[in-house]
């Protein structure tokens, strides 16, 4: 990993030009809701304005506050106070590690009581109360459009975290598409209801970013039961936005009663099973979008499953092949946000006029007797078969001993047989990439953000090694 360059730019520029932290002068604006209750841009900026002095005293801090009301009063004070927030997309001992050399000065700065982050830490602390007279001295501030506010981290193909510099200005346009793309501008007094971690890119980018960039509420802490999902969303003013993933869509839809209404659902993070798509949006009675991105990029797509498979690009953005390499297979991503061209690593064909159709990850395709496939596209048909509440196919790595490696697969399917799944899917795929075996499960080791990490597949089918029945 690079080390941060002293000189990387977080301070502002005089040649750039500077926009606000909100889009509106209103300090009775409500910004977010805490426990039904509202927390106006005054209170806000109060709180911001009240956190820098007592920021942690190096450059960059990691932002380990859970609560989506405390993230966003650090993040904005870190960033007034020309500090730049560190958000790693895992805090395994080995990733702090990793931070640790890449921002030698860097500090943790958490509202977690048993923080396990090995960074010197500064506590979230108690702010003065606010007051309504405090609201004459109402300012927002202004942050140049090139100043570095924030590094994010992916996992490269080393396993070491790899940094990339977000700007301020390239985080607003980013997140104004993506109202844009959402129909959301001509709902400007709607509620953000998020249920991924503020640290997550995509709960960084559309439950905190969003929000305050176009001048919608949120909602504050972090829901991740469906009870939990379902009180919240009834305590917050309509109009909602649910931004989740497949996982808690899945448990939503476990529940044995009416959902709130919502205006409209969002979900990333994870491919979305076309049944599971259908079912969301009847039960809410509400429109769902995808949205498809990466840490290097942000989001740069959208597309509504249960209507078309096709995705649709943002305004301004542009995917092409390298013209300069006819080897290289990768669309890369560049205009609008986007301000250094980056390579995307799925497998992706163009169709017309900004859209495209994805084919999984590069890494995800397979060749089995001479045939190719994708792990995403068997996925989609077995997630695609009435009964499986999710599944996923797994090829495990090849051996060295000269023993057939065999595709493997698992289920979530309480209602159906193994035998009726494998039928349906006889008729869906080439019998190369039939499951041998395919086997039920109680759940998936997906993550809190719905991913299903390869190392964790690879420990369920290792569970199974000396248990597996003989193959269909």
């Amino acid at each position: 990993m690079r080390h941060a360059d002293r000189q990387d730019g977080a301070l502002p520029s005089l040649s750039h030009p500077r926009i606000p932290l909100l889009p509106h002068a209103d300090p009775t604006r409500i910004v977010v809701w805490r426990d039904a209750q509202g927390v106006t841009a005054a209170q806000f900026l109060f709180d911001v304005q009240q956190l820098i002095p007592l920021l942690p005293s190096s450059r960059h801090i990691l932002n380990d506050c859970h609560d989506r009301y405390r993230f966003l009063v650090a993040l904005c004070a870190i960033m007034v106070a020309g500090k730049i927030n560190l958000l790693p997309s895992t805090r395994t001992p080995e990733t702090i590690r990793q931070l640790r050399s890449f921002a030698t000065d860097a500090s943790c700065l958490t509202d977690q009581t048993n923080c396990t982050i090995d960074l010197p830490q500064t506590a979230f602390p108690t702010l003065p109360l606010w007051s309504a007279q405090d609201d004459a001295i109402f300012s927002i501030p202004q942050l140049a459009d090139d100043q570095l506010v924030a590094y994010v981290f992916t996992s490269g193909s080393t396993g070491l975290p790899v940094a990339h510099k977000k700007t301020w200005g390239a985080l607003v346009r980013n997140v104004q598409a993506e109202a844009r793309q959402l129909g959301l501008l001509s709902k400007a007094d709607c509620t953000i209801i998020g249920t991924v971690p503020p640290q997550h890119m995509y709960g960084f980018e559309s439950t905190v970013l969003m929000p305050l960039v176009n001048g919608f509420a949120m909602a504050s802490a972090p829901w991740f039961y469906p009870a939990d999902i379902c009180g919240t969303l009834e305590q917050v003013p309509s109009p909602r936005v649910l931004i989740t993933t497949p996982v808690h869509l899945r448990q939503l839809m476990s529940m044995q009663a009416d959902l709130p209404k919502v205006s409209l659902l969002v979900s990333a993070t994870a491919p979305l099973a076309p049944q599971l798509a259908l079912q969301s949006e009847q039960a809410f009675h509400a429109p769902l979008c995808e949205i498809y991105g990466s840490t290097e990029t942000g989001q740069i797509a959208t597309r509504r499953p249960t209507a078309s498979q096709e995705w649709a690009l943002f305004p301004g953005i542009r995917m092409q092949r390298n013209a300069e390499d006819t080897s290289d297979e990768r669309m890369w991503i560049s205009g609008g946000h986007v301000e250094i061209p980056m390579p995307m690593n799925d497998a992706i064909e163009l169709t017309a006029d900004g859209r495209f159709l994805m084919h999984g990850r590069m890494a995800d395709m397979i060749n089995i007797a001479g045939k190719r496939s994708s792990l995403a596209y068997l996925n989609h048909h077995l997630n695609a078969i009435a009964g499986v509440e999710d599944g996923a196919f797994y090829m495990p790595p090849e051996k060295t001993s000269g023993e057939v490696t065999r595709l493997q697969a698992f289920v979530v399917a309480p209602t159906v047989t193994v035998d009726s799944i494998l039928a349906v899917l006889r008729e869906k795929i080439d019998p190369a990439f039939m499951p041998r075996p395919l086997l039920q499960v109680a759940q998936l080791p997906r993550n809190a953000t719905g991913k299903l990490p390869q190392a964790a597949l690879a420990e369920l089918a290792a569970s199974f090694a000396h248990t597996r029945p003989e193959a269909h």
